[in-house]
């Protein structure tokens, strides 16, 4: 049974709960990702993707330049630990409908987990997998 540690992405982007949501939305652009996990000091408090940055901070009209990513990330997080077998994030991702799971270790953030990386481990063949491999193309 595989771990998580061996599926995940280490080192994920992660940004302060106070940072506004113009920078963050940088970040993912110049990164080319579409979420980043919330942090308050090493400890996990959010995640927020793109889509949330569109639809929970530029369509509210409240003026993004005072915005922060706290204010629009969600905050009832799923984690997993590095030594936890992937079937766990799995079960969770599905029963939770949830896409990217941050891992944790120690109360420390150390890597993440997206249903794309367990598409490319455990049915490389899928589209997902093959989607998730491909160069963006945007």
């Amino acid at each position: 049974m595989q771990t998580i540690r061996e599926v995940m992405t280490a080192d994920p982007v992660h940004v302060p709960e106070d940072m506004n949501i113009m920078q963050v939305a940088e970040i993912m652009r110049d990164r080319d990702i579409g979420d980043v996990i919330v942090t308050n000091g090493s400890s996990v408090v959010g995640i927020v993707t793109d889509r949330d940055l569109v639809v929970r901070g530029l369509a509210s009209g409240n003026g993004v330049e005072a915005m922060t990513v706290g204010s629009v990330a969600t905050r009832d997080v799923q984690a997993v630990g590095p030594d936890d077998r992937v079937g766990r994030a799995v079960s969770l991702m599905s029963e939770q409908a949830i896409r990217r799971l941050p891992v944790v270790d120690g109360g420390s953030l150390v890597g993440v987990v997206s249903i794309g990386d367990l598409a490319i481990e455990r049915d490389p063949e899928s589209a997902l997998a093959e989607i998730s491999q491909a160069p963006p193309n945007n």
